[in-house]
């Protein structure tokens, strides 16, 4: 797992993570949790984080069902995400979350299932949630992405602001055996956007 969480002023953050996870149902569990983990720590709240969750479970979820893993490191699927907070702007902030898979014979699209339909519905639910959403491919990966936006409503106020430590814990879940804690200090710098996958 790699990643960071910046501190851009006293009141803007950005988190930029990146885990390559198994080509396995768990994975599922591990990048929600790791997500819900990264955006709490910004102070992301309630629904936004919820449904950030939901849509990181149905990409995660979709590259298991319908593509083929990652070649390279083999039987992995990749999970990115990037997320920004602006306790000063109007928009808020937003959650950019991608899946990359080693690709399949079909576009990922949404569907229209029946109404008994057991499945189909997953890109649906990520369209309805996501403000924009879409799909990159090249010769031997598919990464599926969507960006979700975050109001100023669903923003906490900084621990700072409160009387709190401005420190958090990330990725505590102790009966995760390749999870590591983490601790989010604020610190000065710039922001560093890289490629994620």
């Amino acid at each position: 797992m790699s990643g960071h969480h910046t501190p851009l002023d006293d009141r803007s953050s950005a988190v930029e993570r990146s885990v390559t996870l198994p080509y396995a149902s768990l994975s599922v569990t591990g990048a929600r949790q790791r997500l819900c983990s990264d955006l709490r720590a910004v102070g992301i709240g309630g629904d936004r984080v919820d449904d950030a969750s939901l849509i990181v479970s149905e990409l995660v979820s979709n590259a298991l069902r319908h593509a083929s893993p990652l070649p390279t490191p083999a039987d992995t699927v990749g999970v990115a995400w990037r997320v920004r907070v602006d306790r000063r702007s109007e928009d808020g902030g937003w959650v950019e979350i991608m899946v990359r898979d080693g690709g399949s014979s079909s576009m990922p699209r949404v569907a229209r299932p029946s109404v008994s339909g057991l499945g189909g519905r997953g890109l649906g639910i990520v369209q309805s949630l996501a403000g924009r959403w879409g799909t990159e491919m090249d010769a031997t990966t598919t990464t599926v992405w969507a960006v979700l936006d975050i109001a100023p409503a669903d923003i906490a106020p900084l621990r700072s602001e409160v009387g709190e430590s401005r420190s958090a814990v990330v990725c505590s879940d102790p009966s995760a055996d390749d999870m590591v804690e983490l601790r989010l200090r604020v610190r000065e710098s710039s922001p560093a956007w890289g490629a994620l996958l």
